[in-house]
């Protein structure tokens, strides 16, 4: 794969490597327990701590405030499906609605080269100086990279965008090959990248992490005697991985690794929008999995993860709650009661906190902004699903995301501040200050190193 070619020269280069949904705590226990060798030789040539998510905790989400060093009411995007208010149609955000500039295109007007390989939110590929083949929001690898014609080289090598997670529903070990071979397709991308070009920044991201811990989380902490091993069997094949990459870039190379958020084991899915029309917040014209079926009566509608909006007059299509009074004692009402709603299985609370956006978010993107964020309880995810007959129910998925597990680690540099006192749009500093860049006016990360 030659599409960018120069003299390779020696200079500072820095290696940004994401691990989607790798949580702290799994690193930890893995390391100390010997399994996984390469990891445990890199911590102890750097700092690692652990760091908090965003809210919602949801990847799209995380990811665009690494990328932009901003809170989601500044880079625009809410999760991973959003709504048009005034038409109540549904869509799914990608680099288009994203609002601010990244820490790639930054360093690219800046005159550095770089490469940034499968980052969530990165499609459609938005120019940069360099190569930058996009998330998994794309199936047509046709379309998935900037220039275009390394989509070409791509196909050539059989370059998986994404493994299909649907089959791990049917079958575990089908899922399983996929997962592996989707793997082992990410890092042959970046090896033949590594030293085929001349790049200042290369990011590369592992999706496949997530994959694995969301349908095989629980089998691994419950000592599945099938499938706990070969949980465990997927994360040394990224050690090795981990090996070969520190030494082909070796010891003069800056290296970053990130997480967005934890994981834990699911309880069960709770469906909000059920409650909400329970409780008489959401009246349906007819069953339906569309926003757009809403009747005019409701008062608010959920969208997943845990987002409430109130449905507002003037801002909603189908609006009948007033502004001021009327939208406060909705949104106190709704807070009231959704600390109330409980597991009829052991009467545990699905909900730890309710926060209102202005508490959450800051900037000129606070009007999308749902009118609420409910904080699950560990275990329970809050879905945004209407046409749910029940308000709980089991799933195929083990894992679900948590907000205060992610991990920072950097190489030969110490990370300042405790466990969980920075969050995941801090690590864009880190990263930044790792090129020698100056952060760029308006940014809100924290220099951590």
């Amino acid at each position: 794969m030659v599409i960018i070619t120069g003299p390779k020269v020696e200079k500072e280069r820095v290696f940004v490597l994401g691990l989607d949904g790798f949580p702290f705590s799994l690193m930890k226990d893995l390391t100390e327990g010997d399994l996984l060798l390469n990891f445990k030789s890199l911590l102890s040539k750097g700092s690692i701590k652990r760091m908090n998510s965003v809210l919602p905790c949801v990847s799209s989400v995380a990811w665009a405030s690494y990328m932009t060093g901003v809170n989601p009411a500044k880079h625009n995007i809410f999760g991973f499906i959003d709504r048009v208010p005034q038409s109540m149609e549904m869509f799914v955000p990608t680099s288009t609605h994203l609002s601010a500039e990244t820490l790639w295109e930054w360093l690219s007007r800046n005159g550095k080269r770089v490469v940034v390989i499968n980052v969530p939110g990165t499609y459609p590929p938005r120019r940069v100086n360099g190569i930058l083949i996009a998330g998994f929001l794309c199936a047509n690898i046709d379309k998935i990279a900037y220039p275009k014609e390394v989509a070409q080289d791509l196909k050539v090598m059989g370059y998986r965008i994404d493994i299909d997670s649907w089959k791990a529903r049917k079958s575990t070990d089908e899922f399983l090959f996929d997962v592996n071979d989707a793997l082992e397709k990410r890092f042959e991308a970046a090896f033949r990248l590594l030293n085929r070009i001349d790049w200042d920044f290369f990011q590369l991201h592992v999706m496949e992490t997530d994959r694995i811990n969301h349908f095989l989380w629980t089998q691994w902490k419950e000592g599945d005697s099938l499938y706990g091993p070969l949980f465990l069997e997927f994360y040394q094949k990224l050690d090795s991985y981990l090996g070969t990459l520190v030494d082909r870039i070796g010891d003069g190379t800056k290296l970053m690794v990130l997480s967005d958020h934890g994981f834990c084991g699911l309880k069960r899915e709770v469906y909000l929008n059920h409650w909400l029309e329970r409780e008489g917040f959401l009246k349906m014209r007819k069953e339906s999995d569309s926003l757009a079926a809403m009747h005019p009566e409701s008062k608010a509608y959920s969208l997943f993860p845990g987002r409430i909006y109130v449905n507002l007059r003037g801002r909603e299509a189908t609006g009948t709650v007033g502004e001021g009074r009327d939208y406060e004692m909705t949104r106190e009402n709704l807070m009231s009661a959704l600390l109330e709603v409980h597991d009829p299985e052991n009467g545990e609370p699905f909900v730890e906190r309710v926060l209102k956006r202005e508490e959450v978010y800051k900037g000129p993107y606070l009007s999308s902004a749902p009118d609420l964020v409910a904080i699950p309880r560990r275990g329970y995810d809050l879905k945004g699903t209407f046409s749910k007959p029940t308000l709980t129910a089991a799933s195929e998925v083990t894992g679900i995301h948590t907000y205060d597990d992610a991990l920072l680690y950097v190489r030969d540099r110490e990370i300042r501040g405790s466990d969980n006192a920075f969050g995941i749009m801090d690590a864009y500093a880190a990263a930044l200050k790792l090129t020698g860049m100056k952060k760029p006016q308006g940014i809100e990360a924290e220099d951590l190193i």
